[in-house]
């Protein structure tokens, strides 16, 4: 069993910088590919990064290639996604997840925290 618990979501205005953090309970952390999603009001949650157990494999949504990176230290069971370059369309709840496999599909995924809000204005 993995908790997820993310922080550092807020209120910036565009152009700014975010740093998200997600600190997992458990120890096998380790074993896991981390990967951040987002949803924005009515519409469907989908994948904003992810990268495996050693850190040797990141992936991204081409909506954040560039602004975006994903990184992790495992000696703190922490996974962060490092936002530079906000837009306004960044505006979602943002969500990480634990599980098995990497990637962009949200079946890879066991675990979930409960999001954390973040808003862009122009």
């Amino acid at each position: 069993q993995v908790q997820l618990v993310e922080s550092g979501g807020g209120l910036v205005q565009a152009g700014a910088s975010l740093r998200l953090s997600c600190a997992a309970s458990g120890r096998t952390f380790s074993s896991y590919a981390m990967g951040w999603f987002r949803q924005a009001p009515g519409k469907e949650r989908e994948f904003v990064a992810s990268i495996n157990w050693s850190s040797i494999f990141t992936y991204y949504a081409d909506s954040v290639k560039g602004r975006f990176t994903i990184s992790r230290d495992n000696a703190k069971n922490t996974v962060y996604l490092q936002m530079n370059s906000l837009k306004p369309e960044d505006t979602a709840v943002y969500y990480c997840a634990a599980g098995r496999r990497t990637g962009s599909t949200m079946e890879n995924y066991n675990y979930w925290g409960q999001g954390t809000q973040v808003t862009v204005s122009s």
